[in-house]
């Protein structure tokens, strides 16, 4: 039994889990929320079953071009043996059907809907039948929602403010883009695969080009949004500075953005931190 837990929470990717829960904390008492019952209740569906479900069925449609990239089997993915893939496909929906239910029947129709159509594109992006990963730039905007969608939740909770959609704008460019970048490195591999991508597509070039494009209007337009937000695009940049030095890549080379990719993974803690630090000022 220990052996399975560990496996689920291998599958999981705790290094992850921030990434969706905060948004939703974040945005739920940014937008004047008070730490109740829901907030708890949410947050913890977002940190682990969220991201149960998530990567879970990922790892477990992607098996088959899992086990030939060199990348899965560490922090970056799981790749889990195929009599396991029952049980994280079950653990997964057992573990997110009472949240789910709790939170739709506690919140607004609203707040129902844009919880079932987050969950959806966390399923649609690696399901079979479905493959939203499979399908050039909605794979980029899919892979966004996947982080943007619980901040959306918080938002429809309190009647979607109209202040706060700049944000959650550039958030979505932010993370359509970072897709995009961690696309780049598995270029060559996903060609050989068959599985087409914004980066197979564009090429490892212009897939760059274009993440910088997208960090690049995140940055403005959180800036213009004025006040301590200025800060938090200054720290944005640190996402511009931090791929452009693959600007002139070639698709012999999209290898060796995966440098870049783990430079990503643990500025999302710096930059974090700073938002953080930012929202705590702006609340007072």
């Amino acid at each position: 039994m220990l052996k399975k837990i560990k496996l689920l929470l291998a599958t999981s990717r705790p290094i992850s889990w921030v990434n969706t829960a905060y948004p939703f904390a974040a945005g739920y008492l940014m937008t004047g929320g008070m730490p109740d019952t829901r907030f708890w209740v949410a947050t913890l569906f977002f940190l682990i079953p969220y991201n149960l479900l998530m990567y879970g069925v990922n790892d477990v449609y992607d098996y088959e071009s899992d086990i030939r990239n060199p990348r899965k089997g560490g922090i970056e993915g799981a790749v889990t043996p195929k009599k396991y893939h029952a049980l994280i496909l079950w653990a997964a929906s057992l573990s997110c059907l009472p949240f789910v239910v709790a939170l739709i029947l506690t919140g607004s129709g609203a707040a129902a809907y844009t919880l079932v159509v987050v969950v959806f594109f966390v399923i649609a992006y690696s399901l079979k039948g479905l493959r939203f990963k499979e399908i050039p730039f909605l794979d980029s905007a899919t892979s966004s929602m996947h982080f943007v969608g619980p901040l959306l939740y918080a938002l429809s909770l309190h009647g979607f403010p109209a202040a706060a959609w700049p944000f959650a704008a550039a958030f979505f460019l932010w993370g359509a883009a970072s897709q995009a970048f961690g696309a780049v490195q598995d270029v060559i591999p996903d060609r050989e695969a068959g599985i087409r991508s914004v980066a197979t597509v564009l090429g490892a070039r212009r897939t760059v080009r274009l993440a910088v494009a997208g960090y690049f209007a995140a940055c403005l337009l959180v800036a213009l949004q004025g006040g301590v937000a200025v800060i938090v695009a200054v720290a944005g940049s640190a996402y511009i500075v931090s791929i452009s030095s693959f600007w002139n890549i070639t698709d012999k080379r999209a290898a060796t953005a995966r440098a870049g990719w783990k430079r990503f993974l643990w500025l999302n803690y710096a930059v974090g931190a700073v938002v953080t630090i930012c929202l705590i000022v702006a609340s007072r």
